[in-house]
C-alpha cells in the first residue's frame, strides 16, 4: 500500500489572471483533492510576489476549510519570523475551534535563516558539492547557494515590513516552545501564568518544515514533532535533512518514533508529451524566485516557448527542473515510490503548478486515481 499522498497549494496566479481568481481556485482545488482521496491540504507563505496569492495562510485555511468537510487543511508553513508566537497561537486556535481536528500548523523559520544568510554573505564560503548524484535511483542535485538572494538589498527592504521597526526574531526553538507552552496551557514568564482564548487546548497538529540539516530539523526531533522537508525547494539537501531529524528525535507526547513528509513538485498529463508542455514554463517560474524579482504569474506553455531562458538562466533553475516529475500518472507515480523509498517518507506531500487551472485539477485527479487506488 502506498504512504498517505497530501498536496502543497501556491495558489498561484497564471498570467492574464488575478489574486481573487487564483484564491477561488485553491478552494475549488481543495474541494476536489477532499473528493479524490488527499490526506491534508496545504497552503504556502509568501510575501511579495505577482505570482503567488497566498500570503496569508490563516485565511486561506479558513476559507479552504469552510468549503470542505473531512480533509485536514493547513499551513506549509507560516513564517515565524513575521508573527509572534502569541498572534500565530490565537490565528490556529481560532480555526482549530470551528474546524476542531482538521488545523495543521506547519512552522517555518523564515526571518532566522534571513539573518543567518547575511552573515553568511559576509563569511568565506566552504567548498559545495557541485556535480549531481544518484543515491538508490534518487537524483541529488548540487546544492543551489540562496545566500546572494536572501542577502540582497531587497530583500533587506521586504523584511522591514515584515517585522515592527527594531524587532528582532527570537531563536527558532524558542519560538516552537512558546508555542507549545501557549496551546498547551503551560506558559508561564516572571511567575505570571498566562492563558490564550482562542488557543489553549487547541487539538491542532503541530509541525516543523525544513530544507537542509539545520536548525529546524534539530528542533523537530528533539521535541519528538512531526518533520516536512523540502525536496521540491531544495533537493540537494533533503536526504540530510532527514537523516538530521531522525537523528535528533526523542520520543514525546505527539510521537513514539519520527513521522517524515517529504514534498515534491509534480505535473501529470494524459501523455508523457501533454505533461512535459504543461510543464514547460516551470522554468521561467523558478528563474524569477532566485533572480531576485520574486515568482511572476505563471506563463502559458506559449510564452515560455517565445522567450527560452538563455544557458546562464537555464543553468541557475537547472535543479529544479531535473527534480520535478513529469509525465503520465504511472510515470509519476514510480518517481514518487523512489522519492518515498529512498526518504523513508511516511508521507507524500505534492505540488503542482499549471497555467490553466483545469490542467491543473486534471494532474491532481490522474496522479490520485493511479496511487490512491
Amino acid at each position: 500500500m502506498n504512504v498517505p499522498l497530501s498536496i502543497l497549494d501556491l495558489a498561484p496566479v497564471p498570467s492574464g489572471s488575478d489574486t481573487g481568481a487564483a484564491l477561488r481556485n485553491s478552494i475549488d482545488l481543495a474541494r476536489r483533492a477532499e473528493s479524490h482521496g488527499y490526506h491534508r491540504y496545504w497552503v504556502a507563505e509568501h510575501h511579495f510576489t505577482d505570482g503567488v496569492a497566498s500570503a496569508a495562510p490563516a485565511v486561506l485555511i479558513g476559507l479552504i476549510a469552510a468549503a470542505t468537510d473531512r480533509i485536514r487543511v493547513g499551513s506549509g508553513a507560516v513564517q515565524v519570523g513575521h508573527q509572534t508566537p502569541l498572534s500565530i497561537v490565537e490565528s490556529f486556535g481560532l480555526l482549530d475551534a470551528v474546524f476542531p481536528g482538521r488545523i495543521d500548523l506547519g512552522l517555518g523559520r523564515s526571518g532566522q535563516r534571513r539573518t543567518e544568510a547575511v552573515a553568511a554573505a559576509a563569511a568565506p564560503r566552504p567548498a559545495q558539492r557541485t556535480s549531481s548524484t544518484v543515491v538508490d535511483g534518487l537524483l541529488i542535485p548540487p546544492p543551489f547557494d540562496f545566500t546572494t538572494i536572501v542577502a540582497s538589498p531587497r530583500w533587506a527592504v521586504q523584511a522591514g515590513l515584515q517585522q515592527q521597526p527594531g524587532a528582532e526574531s527570537p531563536d527558532f526553538a524558542e519560538v516552537v516552545d512558546d508555542i507549545q507552552a501557549l496551546i498547551g496551557g503551560t506558559y508561564a514568564r516572571d511567575g505570571i501564568d498566562v492563558h490564550v482564548t482562542p488557543g489553549e487546548g487547541a487539538k491542532t497538529e503541530l509541525w516543523v518544515l525544513g530544507s537542509s540539516a539545520g536548525r529546524s530539523a534539530q528542533v523537530a526531533g528533539e521535541r519528538g514533532l512531526p518533520f516536512a522537508a523540502n525536496y521540491h525547494v531544495s533537493p540537494a539537501t533533503v536526504l540530510e535533512a532527514v537523516n538530521h531529524y531522525r537523528s535528533a528525535f526523542r520520543p514525546s507526547a505527539v510521537l513514539d518514533r519520527p513521522y517524515v513528509l517529504v514534498s515534491a513538485d509534480v505535473v501529470v498529463a494524459e501523455t508523457s508529451e501533454e505533461a512535459r508542455r504543461l510543464a514547460s514554463p516551470y522554468g521561467h517560474w523558478v528563474y524569477s524566485i532566485r533572480s531576485g524579482r520574486g515568482a511572476i504569474p505563471f506563463p502559458t506553455p506559449a510564452e515560455a516557448s517565445a522567450s527560452p531562458l538563455s544557458p546562464e538562466q537555464q543553468a541557475l533553475v537547472q535543479d529544479r527542473l531535473d527534480t520535478q516529475f513529469v509525465g503520465t500518472a504511472e510515470e509519476v507515480s514510480r518517481q514518487l515510490s523512489v522519492l518515498q523509498r529512498v526518504t523513508g517518507a511516511d508521507e507524500l506531500l505534492v505540488t503542482t503548478i499549471t497555467h490553466d487551472h483545469g490542467d491543473r485539477v486534471r494532474s491532481f485527479e490522474l496522479l490520485a486515481s493511479h496511487w490512491l487506488a
